[in-house]
């Protein structure tokens, strides 16, 4: 049931009041909510539980929401990315029902007096009416899946390091059905248990090759966070990296989800130039949609610009290189940050330092007077919105420049 007129009043006259206890309403529904369903902490982030950024980013989310309670559409993109990484998570819509309760709970226990009947009955309704939203398209998501509704066990068949940080992991169905083929771009939610802790951990990582339906392959770097001697404890932010790179071997089984995320390469016949910005392991989707491009023979114009620390850091540094030389229509620029006295300029790396597109000449290598350019952006967030405002400024549409949002939330601004 839509909500009435005075209850999109009484959502929009909160939003004051979240700017200032929303982050404390939040920290209030997980505590209470994980305190007394400890199942669901199988599916939670134990990580940015520990640090705080779980209950920051779903603030920010009840902020933005109950600011464009009478404008959704201008949350659609943000509630497509949350509903992919939901399926991915295989998050049930009996789940709701407790998300609802707790989180209307944390309200009234933080607010007191303030969350009087009315405001409780307006943002009930503005709960389950997002709530319909997110499970409806969840829904679609299990439906194109071709069957896969929940968690598979894949084996560890291949584990090849690709850089200094990053490590490939080739992994197969132990059941040996053929593997739906997924949008390149898109991820897989990997589950896995970790010694000393109770429950799983899920974590979200990139298919780093063309689709297959024999093998999925992820490419992850090796978070080191700010001391890699803490690696173990829970609040470090490469707790999972740590123990994938670490511990799990080849023959090991891991728990993966099927395909999922809205960042990707629509497969058609355009001809449309494609312009591919990353940095670190932001190359990872990207390898995913160069791949399928060489490999179906597409002869659009592509431009790979990447941004490494160094060449020891750089993964996939040989075979972008076969890539470009193999393909007249794929070129590569390197931005090395820290060339080494034999890095060969031109070869080996072209610019010294970070990204700099205003580098780059903007039409033979950006693409701009061609209006249909796709552009695919991935790495750390300030990269990506300092690439993404660039290419802005420079008068490319938005509807044209795809960015990847990794994660807490991934919920983009509105």
């Amino acid at each position: 049931m839509p909500l009435t007129s005075d209850q999109v009043k009484i959502v929009k006259a909160t939003v004051p009041v979240l700017a200032t206890h929303g982050a404390t309403v939040t920290a209030h529904f997980y505590s209470n909510l994980l305190r007394d369903n400890k199942e669901l902490k199988n599916i939670f982030n134990t990580t940015n539980q520990t640090n705080g950024h779980q209950s920051r980013a779903l603030a920010g989310a009840v902020y933005a929401y109950a600011a464009h309670i009478d404008e959704l559409g201008a949350l659609s993109p943000a509630v497509k990315r949350i509903c992919h990484k939901h399926a991915s998570l295989y998050i049930r819509p009996g789940q709701y029902e407790i998300v609802g309760k707790y989180l209307l709970g944390a309200f009234q226990e933080v607010l007191g007096n303030a969350f009087t009947p009315e405001v409780r009955d307006a943002w009930a309704a503005a709960y389950w009416q997002l709530a319909k939203i997110m499970i409806d398209a969840e829904e679609n998501l299990y439906r194109e899946g071709d069957g896969w509704t929940d968690w598979r066990n894949f084996r560890v068949y291949k584990k090849t390091p690709e850089s200094e940080e990053i490590t490939s992991f080739y992994l197969t169905p132990e059941d040996g059905k053929p593997l739906p083929l997924y949008k390149p771009g898109q991820y897989i939610s990997v589950r896995i248990k970790v010694p000393g802790l109770e429950h799983y951990q899920c974590r979200q990582y990139s298919l780093s090759d063309s689709p297959r339906n024999e093998y999925y392959r992820i490419s992850v770097k090796k978070d080191r966070g700010l001391d890699s001697a803490t690696a173990q404890t829970v609040s470090h932010p490469g707790l999972i990296s740590n123990h994938l790179h670490n511990s799990v071997q080849v023959g090991d089984i891991i728990q993966v989800s099927c395909p999922q995320g809205d960042f990707y390469l629509e497969e058609t016949k355009s001809k449309s130039p494609v312009v591919l910005i990353s940095a670190g392991v932001g190359l990872t989707p990207l390898m995913s949609m160069i791949n399928t491009l060489t490999s179906t023979h597409s002869d659009r114009p592509i431009h790979w610009i990447h941004a490494t620390h160094s060449r020891f850091t750089q993964a996939f540094r040989a075979d972008i290189q076969m890539v470009a030389n193999s393909h007249e229509n794929v070129r590569a620029t390197v931005f090395n940050k820290l060339p080494c006295d034999d890095d060969v300029l031109g070869s080996d790396y072209h610019y010294a330092g970070r990204l700099d597109l205003s580098k780059l000449d903007r039409t033979s290598d950006l693409y701009l007077n061609n209006k249909s350019t796709e552009y695919f952006i991935c790495g750390p967030t300030t990269f990506m919105t300092d690439a993404e405002r660039v290419l802005l400024e420079l008068g490319v549409d938005s509807s044209r420049i795809h960015v990847e949002l990794f994660g807490t939330g991934g919920v983009p601004p509105v």
